[in-house]
């Protein structure tokens, strides 16, 4: 979960920046849309990891 943490913090800058640079407020608001979706598709691909590994032990 380090990797969300990163994903995160990379959404989070881009949104301060869009605060400050008003010249790019679209472009950068931009980036954090797409850092927001990878860090959903992070949490989508470690609950498909979590759930394949919990059935793998069931099956057992």
């Amino acid at each position: 979960m380090n990797r969300l943490v990163e994903i995160r913090s990379q959404e989070s800058l881009c949104r301060e920046r869009a605060a400050f640079d008003s010249e790019r407020r679209g472009f950068w608001l931009a980036q954090a849309e797409e850092w927001k979706q990878r860090g959903l598709d992070e949490i989508a691909y470690h609950f498909r990891e979590c759930n394949h590994a919990h059935t793998e032990l069931a099956r057992g």
